[in-house]
């Protein structure tokens, strides 16, 4: 049996909860309804997406459920794990109880399975598609920071061991991974190699020196400046092209291939030209509109990159999932077009 996630794990406003701060007005008025009425069904709320997904917030919702219902110790929860697959229609999911203990809570529990199972699919699809190749959760600037613990936790979920924050790497007990930004470069007056050798002085040993090569747009030539300056303390040079921008070491070559960003024959230049001169011990990783659909292509080409760094494309998508009741005092009852869908996987939650 998997182990879930102690309720202690997670820290909720749990009186802003039960008045339904951060509830759809119409669940409030739902229980106002059926206190006001003194009527109370016992009902079973059945979960489900309409795709296929890596399942990932179970736990925060079992929490959510147990810490902010009204009488959690009368509601019945059975479910799916993180990290489970469910396909379109599952039910990964039941509730059942007193609708009026509850009801305030499903805006609530539907929003926390929506993002981090989105998360955890991107990023499960991204691994697969690296082909056991290290990939590096880098997505953190593109949302607001309040997500990153939950964020870092689907990614875990999902498959990735390295973070850029941390706050995301807070859930695998790990700390944020990182060398050198555009901006350190530009404080050094765009000098790569000066702003190398200043990360090589003052940062922990322990610290990976991987070079950003792309600031002046010429990869091949700035690591092989880099690579002669620091020899086998380089362990790697990162390519981030811009999407816009072609390489200067590619202008001989265009005409037959979409030359710009970080494309694959910019790799195989930059590896080639690192190898003719023995820095093959240096590792080259690529970022910059990396997702799973280009990371497949470019394994499936063999291109030879050895880490991919992943940023915005984790929180593409749209996952989505439904609640409905199908059942009232163990009786069917379910709008039109869904019924009970009973699942064996499920687990009674304790």
């Amino acid at each position: 049996m998997k182990n879930r996630l102690p309720v202690e794990s997670f820290t909720f406003p749990i009186e802003k909860i039960k008045a339904g701060y951060y509830s759809d007005a119409y669940f409030l008025r739902t229980a106002e309804i059926l206190n006001g009425d003194n009527h109370h069904p016992r009902v079973l709320m059945q979960i489900f997406t309409r795709e296929h997904v890596v399942v990932c917030g179970t736990d925060e919702v079992i929490a959510l459920i147990k810490t902010c219902a009204h009488n959690p110790e009368n509601i019945t929860i059975h479910a799916l794990h993180d990290g489970d697959e469910v396909e379109p229609w599952e039910t990964l999911m039941t509730i059942e109880g007193d609708l009026a203990d509850f009801a305030h809570l499903e805006t609530i529990y539907l929003g926390i399975l929506a993002r981090q199972s989105r998360i955890a699919t991107n990023v499960r699809n991204v691994v697969k598609a690296a082909n056991g190749k290290p990939v590096l959760f880098f997505p953190a600037r593109y949302d607001i920071y309040h997500t990153q613990e939950s964020d870092g936790y689907a990614a875990k979920i999902g498959g990735i061991k390295g973070f850029s924050t941390d706050a995301n790497a807070l859930p695998s007990n790990g700390k944020g991974l990182g060398t050198i930004p555009h901006a350190l470069i530009a404080a050094y007056n765009g000098n790569t190699v000066a702003a190398t050798e200043a990360f090589d002085k003052y940062v922990d040993s322990k610290i990976a020196r991987i070079a950003l090569v792309d600031f002046d747009n010429d990869c091949v030539n700035t690591s092989l400046t880099v690579a002669r300056k620091l020899g086998h303390k380089l362990q790697g040079v990162r390519l981030d092209t811009s999407g816009s921008m072609v390489d200067k070491s590619l202008l001989d070559q265009m005409g037959m291939f979409n030359p710009t960003g970080v494309c694959k024959e910019l790799v195989c230049n930059v590896r080639k030209a690192l190898d003719a001169e023995g820095f093959d011990y240096v590792k080259i990783i690529v970022s910059g509109g990396f997702d799973a659909k280009r990371i497949a292509a470019f394994e499936a080409a063999g291109v030879p990159v050895d880490t991919y760094a992943v940023g915005s494309s984790f929180f593409d998508g749209n996952i989505n999932f439904t609640a409905d009741i199908v059942m009232v005092d163990g009786k069917p009852c379910a709008k039109a077009g869904r019924r009970y869908l009973p699942n064996e996987r499920l687990e009674l939650v304790k």
